[in-house]
């Protein structure tokens, strides 16, 4: 059984083999790939192998940029120290994700899922796919805010929430019913307890949900233009270096 590690830290990759081989000696690493350039180059010019473990965020670009270029792959066991691509893993032919430092059991329990499968994804249904990420992670997302509203408090179901902004140096949450309210929360904070799969960090100041995006436009330098429901009065633009996500996250 045939293998191939991409992965553009050394370290990491050394030691992704060595556990390989520890805990599944019938299989042989054929590729240690460090790049999406070395990668593509590589599946030109030699058979597609039973396995790929793929780092998804490399050097210069994404481990989906591989695959998206590739007619058909084998089964990938995603690895990354970054958990908000879980999603957009399980789109491609995502048999595991590991999150780095990968622990040997959770490496184990992804190649005993891969002996499984008799070299198949697993064919799951989307939303099942989203709950078995969730169960990944063991991971609890916020469900409600509580924010000041005068002299008394309103709680916001997340479902109710359009958008998080940033401005003047305050938080806001934007409802979908127009209103908006200060929140003690960092943008950074947000991008941590929000579900991935709700919202979406477009640049330094704006956190959307899905259901708030109403237009998307192409805008100059790589970017993208967003009209967002609740209207507000500046442009709304998607960072150039998020864009590409951000479509992958609206194609979930």
């Amino acid at each position: 059984m045939k293998a191939v590690i991409v992965e553009d830290e050394g370290i990491a990759s050394r030691r992704l083999a060595q556990l390989i081989g520890e805990l599944a000696p019938e299989i042989e690493i054929v590729g240690q790939l460090t790049s999406v350039e070395s990668g593509l180059r590589w599946f030109g010019e030699h058979p597609l192998p039973e396995l790929i473990f793929l780092d998804i965020q490399l050097n210069d670009g994404y481990g989906f940029d591989i695959l998206d270029q590739l007619e058909v792959h084998p089964p990938v066991i995603f690895t990354t120290a970054y958990n908000e691509y879980a999603i957009r893993g399980f789109k491609y032919n995502g048999l595991d994700y590991l999150l780095k430092p990968i622990d040997k059991n959770d490496l184990k329990g992804a190649l005993d899922k891969y002996r499984k499968s008799n070299n198949r994804a697993p064919e799951i249904w989307e939303g099942d796919r989203l709950e078995e990420i969730r169960k990944l992670f063991n991971k609890e997302y916020k469900h409600r805010f509580m924010v000041k509203v005068g002299n008394q408090f309103k709680s916001f179901n997340v479902e109710d929430i359009a958008y998080f902004k940033s401005d003047g140096g305050l938080i806001f949450l934007y409802a979908h019913s127009g209103k908006s309210f200060p929140v003690e929360y960092t943008v950074d904070q947000l991008e941590d307890i929000l579900d991935p799969v709700q919202f979406f960090r477009i640049n330094r100041k704006f956190m959307v949900s899905v259901r708030a995006v109403e237009e998307i436009h192409t805008y100059f330098n790589s970017r993208l233009l967003l009209r967002l429901i609740p209207r507000g009065e500046e442009q709304v633009i998607v960072s150039r270096e998020r864009t590409s996500n951000f479509k992958r996250w609206l194609d979930l």
